[in-house]
């Protein structure tokens, strides 16, 4: 490792380079549930305190999801910003927000995610306030997440993972089809600016007007 990482330093931001896997995993340890994201990239390794705007937003994308599967009957276990990591790729991170819409009662147990027993979640949803030196894309792409949601400059992305293990822009969502996503765009920017809980009834209205495969 080429520093050494004081996380009781106050710092929002740090970016380390030679870091082994063995580091990365004993840095979570020692993190813990602490509000600390790391990204880690085969020996590179980027470390933020999650700043209020993107904080704001990622849960503003959260409940508006938790709403609407709640509301039409969708089955759906949030995990947040659970760290989400595979040896044999060299690669982790902790998705803004990440769900799973199947497999609802082998999933619900999980205490800690292991690459070698959980797929991986089927949407995460990734906020961009500002350019990350470690790139996350492509470590979503290595961990075999299906869907990423990208908000960047308040607009909002729907990136399918393909065959060729790269994301690609997509019109429509994979895990809710029927979702106009402009429109959800749309409430999640009002979420910022606007009382939230009128916000959330407007989507309620709109979501039962969808019509669902």
């Amino acid at each position: 490792m080429t520093a050494t990482l004081d996380i009781s330093s106050g710092s929002q931001h740090r970016v380390l380079t030679g870091v082994s896997w063995a580091d990365y995993e004993q840095l979570l340890e020692q993190i813990g549930d602490r509000p600390i994201r790391i990204t880690y990239c085969q020996g590179s390794m980027e470390i933020m305190s999650p700043l209020p705007k993107h904080e704001k937003l990622k849960k503003a994308v959260g409940r508006l999801i938790e709403l609407m599967t709640f509301d039409l009957g969708i089955p759906l276990i949030p995990f947040g910003s659970v760290t989400v990591r595979r040896e044999d790729k060299q690669s982790g991170l902790e998705p803004d927000e990440c769900y799973y819409l199947s497999d609802e009662q082998w999933i619900r147990d999980m205490e800690r995610f292991d690459a070698l027993a959980h797929r991986p979640p089927d949407l995460a949803v990734e906020v961009d306030v500002f350019n990350r030196s470690v790139p996350r894309e492509p470590i979503y792409a290595s961990l075999g997440i299906p869907e990423l949601w990208r908000f960047h400059r308040d607009r909002l992305t729907v990136r399918i993972l393909t065959a060729g293990g790269v994301y690609a822009d997509a019109s429509a969502s994979k895990a809710f089809p029927f979702l106009a996503m402009p429109m959800f765009e749309g409430f999640a920017q009002r979420m910022l600016n606007e009382p939230q809980n009128g916000v959330l009834r407007e989507f309620q209205t709109w979501v039962r007007t969808l019509i669902m495969p």
